[in-house]
């Protein structure tokens, strides 16, 4: 090997053009969502059969009904006309009588756009191109059960956290005529992306009332095709399985021939995207059954509680956890063991959400997620600086032996196996290996890549400032001017070090920084303020080596 830092450029344009060959991938177009008169309750009702309570009344089946999950009542769905609005400081809600299930949540903390800051990012949607809801309830074999298609009784229709208020509480109540009695509650907290669901029953019959309680997340799979000029369609966007000890990303087309069913204590249901998730959260000391369902171009998740038993007369309690909000690590990792996982820093995770704690850490400190970077980019320079700094000598050795290298070359130009031998001699002559330098380089990759993934991957840095014209590190630099200057000192660096020896090697070295520019022009200008940062310090620690080796 020539030059050690051919080898390391060529890893990474390898690595931009692999991210960049990946981003220009586009996923197959979605299915056309065909509109129909049935209301997104009826749409909720495609699922495969639930289990029977044990000695439970057989559940009739509808087969008339087209689409309709025989385990579930055939009751007439009426659209409900009013919703039950629900305003929290970091939350806007809408909660349907129907079931009472949730149909609109709505983040004003995070507008769609910088552009439109009263725009704010809706993850649940009834409409049904957009379909996105979070529902439940319970089975008992009859036509009359408290399911998401029954309609349930609000005490009111509006409910808001006032100043010096916590905690937001919404009832919900059903009850038949045999006398069960079933109420509703949602828990909403100030400051808090996690609502609490709990379910009271009242069983004021005179026999023994058997069911199963399940909680479903249904969501219309529009994911964005890939492009370099999305930020949003860099993530996985669609739904997640976690079993306790692995985190699984599921393919909604694959659920008609192996459909997700598995039954386990714990684990997590969510439908994710890039920086948001909603989930499904079961109580962890139950036992439940998770599966799922696609039918047109609709994925339906869905955990199954064990069976119920309520005597007359008696009450029970079931609760579960929900989360509707953005991929806030910290408020995830309280929520659930593994919730924390939808943040997908990929393989390098292991290396990632160290890199991201330290950010954060540092963050705290300085108050500005651009300085954050800068500085985290400086603390992982200097703790390679002993390797990286082998490297700059090896350059640098390999600078001053370039005249000599050059009279081998013309001198063997006709005899490669002789030019080869007389490099290999005058490497030994000057204690010179010029691939010294090529381990500390490869070390640091997985570092590199790594927090590439944090800046990518972390929605607290999401729509953030830094200073004058960048104004959102998670966009592209609105004038390229930090691409630019990431050129020039990719350029500068260059320069620092050897040429190649052959003259088609110089040639694409000399046109790999222009490459990296016009590659990270429409990166979020976080990342390119990170390789600008290294670019710098790499251009200064070279620059160094060189004037205390002469190597100028």
């Amino acid at each position: 090997m020539d030059n050690q830092r051919t080898i390391l450029w060529g890893l990474f344009a390898a690595m931009a053009f692999l991210t960049w060959s990946q981003w220009q991938t586009q996923r197959p177009p979605p299915p056309p969502v065909i509109a129909t008169p049935a209301s997104s309750e009826a749409a909720l009702g495609e699922l495969p059969s639930l289990p029977e309570p044990p000695d439970g009344p057989a559940i009739s089946a509808t087969p008339d009904l087209p689409g309709f999950d025989p385990a579930l009542p055939s009751v007439p769905l009426t659209p409900s006309r009013q919703l039950i609005s629900v305003i929290t400081d970091v939350l806007e809600l809408e909660i349907d009588p129907v079931g009472g299930s949730l149909v609109s949540a709505r983040l004003p903390a995070y507008p769609v756009s910088k552009d439109t800051p009263d725009v704010p990012v809706q993850l649940l949607n009834s409409d049904p191109a957009r379909l996105y809801v979070l529902t439940g309830g319970f089975v008992d074999g009859s036509q009359d059960a408290p399911t998401h298609q029954a309609r349930l009784t609000a005490e009111a229709y509006s409910y808001e956290l006032s100043a010096g208020q916590d905690v937001i509480e919404v009832p919900l109540r059903w009850q038949n005529e045999a006398g069960l009695q079933l109420e509703k509650i949602y828990r909403f907290t100030r400051g808090r992306y996690d609502i609490e669901l709990e379910y009271r029953v009242r069983n004021n019959s005179a026999s023994d009332w058997r069911a199963v309680n399940y909680l479903q997340l249904t969501r219309a799979h529009n994911p964005p095709d890939r492009s370099m000029f999305d930020v949003d369609s860099y993530s996985f966007d669609g739904p997640v399985f976690y079993d306790t000890k692995k985190y699984d990303k599921l393919k909604p087309k694959d659920f008609p021939t192996d459909p997700l069913n598995r039954t386990l204590t714990g684990g997590w249901l969510a439908a994710i995207q890039h920086h948001f998730l909603s989930a499904i959260v079961p109580p962890p000391g139950a036992e439940y059954t998770y599966d799922s369902r696609y039918t047109g171009n609709t994925y339906t998740l869905r955990a199954t509680g064990p069976a119920l038993t309520v005597a007359a007369g008696a009450e029970a309690r079931v609760e579960a956890m929900l989360f509707v909000g953005p991929k806030l690590q910290k408020m995830l990792d309280e929520t659930a063991p593994g919730l924390a996982l939808t943040v997908d820093y990929g393989m390098l995770a292991i290396l990632a959400r160290p890199l991201f704690w330290l950010l954060q850490q540092v963050h705290n400190y300085v108050g500005n997620w651009g300085w954050a970077i800068i500085l985290v980019t400086v603390l992982i320079k200097l703790a390679f600086y002993k390797l990286t700094e082998t490297s700059g000598r090896s350059m640098a050795k390999m600078r001053k032996l370039a005249p000599r290298l050059k009279t081998l070359q013309e001198r063997y130009k006709d005899d490669r196996q002789q030019l080869s031998a007389k490099m290999m001699e005058l490497y030994k002559t000057e204690k010179v290996n010029p691939a010294a330098g090529c381990l500390p380089m490869l070390i640091q990759i997985p570092f590199f890549i790594a927090f590439y993934w944090v800046l990518l991957e972390s929605v607290e840095m999401r729509q953030e400032p830094f200073a004058l014209w960048i104004t959102d590190l998670s966009s592209r630099d609105p004038f390229f001017v930090l691409p630019l200057m990431m050129g020039v000192a990719m350029y500068v660096q260059q320069k620092l070090n050897p040429a190649p020896p052959d003259p088609i090697q110089a040639k694409v070295m000399t046109i790999l920084p222009v490459m990296f520019t016009v590659f990270f022009a429409f990166f979020p200008a976080g990342l390119v303020l990170y390789w600008l940062t290294n670019s710098v310090l790499s251009v200064a620690q070279q620059w160094n080596i060189n004037r205390k080796m002469g190597a100028d």
